[in-house]
């Protein structure tokens, strides 16, 4: 499924619709009516980890304050200022960016807020299946033949038009109406509230290294090809034990998760593809074999994992 990097690129297509309203909708969605959709603003667009949250509001009111500006004016009116964790104290204020620098905006995007009454309408949250993904403005065509041998288009699960005439598509995805967004930014990896303590502490567990860090309680928006590819660049074999590690080992592979991020973020605003290094590969980039598995804690979902014995030795 779409990891952090991916949703908030969708994030960024999303917000260019944000104050318009809703004119005619489609899809096959079934666990949603989409007609409720007819008539709404987008109020707002927020991004944590892997969902993506859309407000609506009443087309007829005044557009009002999003869910960021109302917990801004609360601190201005109080004078009081709400210190990232972690001893991180940046307040990030709106600024206008191109599409490349859209990763600093969106890295300055605070936590939602606490409860309903704080954000206005009602949210849509999407989360996005192995295929999911946005479009803006176009809609997405077969580029080979099913397993029938037909070529038919992907059937979108939502279309939403608007006034100006532009309209975004959602493919593969689950939707539900929810309050408020729920999330906690600390976790976020591409957060500037993202609270290395509390990573670093949950890496330590003594618990296989590549299990702790599909955690999203601790790693919001980490996937697993990001997964598998920070673990080869730190070189750690993925069922060592995070107790078994030095905290330089752990510091390190905290930087490798966040740097790659970042780095494929930037990559995907700039329309660029991903070239990883061990996922889904028969050697690694020094030409050794590497080696397949499926992993994941007892009774719990497994993954995929790929590593390099010779780069990423097993700690005993």
């Amino acid at each position: 499924m779409p990891e952090g990097p991916s949703v908030r690129k969708f994030q960024l297509l999303t917000s260019p619709f944000v104050g318009q309203v809703v004119v005619k909708v489609g899809g096959s969605s079934r666990k949603i009516n989409v007609n409720d959709l007819n008539a709404l603003r987008l109020q707002d667009s927020q991004v944590h980890g892997k969902n993506l949250y859309l407000a609506f509001v009443a087309a007829e009111g005044p557009l009002g304050p999003t869910a960021e500006e109302t917990v801004l004016q609360r601190e201005a009116a109080s004078g009081e200022s709400s210190p990232a964790q972690g001893g991180q104290e940046q307040v990030c204020a709106p600024q206008t960016h191109s599409q490349v620098e859209g990763l600093q905006e969106l890295q300055c995007s605070r936590s939602e807020p606490p409860d309903a009454a704080e954000g206005p309408g009602n949210w849509l949250r999407f989360h996005f299946g192995l295929f999911g993904s946005i479009r803006a403005n176009e809609f997405s065509r077969a580029n080979k033949a099913n397993k029938r041998g037909d070529w038919k288009d992907p059937i979108p699960r939502l279309v939403l038009h608007f006034e100006s005439g532009g309209f975004l598509v959602f493919y593969n995805c689950r939707m539900h109406w929810c309050s408020s967004p729920r999330a906690d930014p600390a976790s976020d990896i591409l957060s500037v509230e993202f609270h290395r303590g509390r990573a670093l502490d949950a890496l330590q567990a003594p618990d296989p290294i590549c299990y702790t860090l599909l955690d999203q309680r601790y790693f919001s928006g980490l996937g697993n090809i990001i997964k598998n590819e920070i673990l080869y660049l730190a070189k750690i074999h993925p069922l060592t034990q995070g107790s078994a590690l030095a905290l330089s080992d752990l510091e390190r592979l905290l930087d490798c998760a966040i740097q790659f991020s970042s780095a494929w973020l930037h990559s995907k605003l700039r329309g660029k593809r991903l070239h990883p290094q061990i996922y889904q590969k028969d050697q690694c980039p020094l030409g050794h074999a590497v080696v397949k598995g499926t992993l994941g804690p007892s009774g719990g979902f497994k993954r995929l994992t790929w590593w390099c014995p010779q780069c990423q030795p097993e700690v005993l």
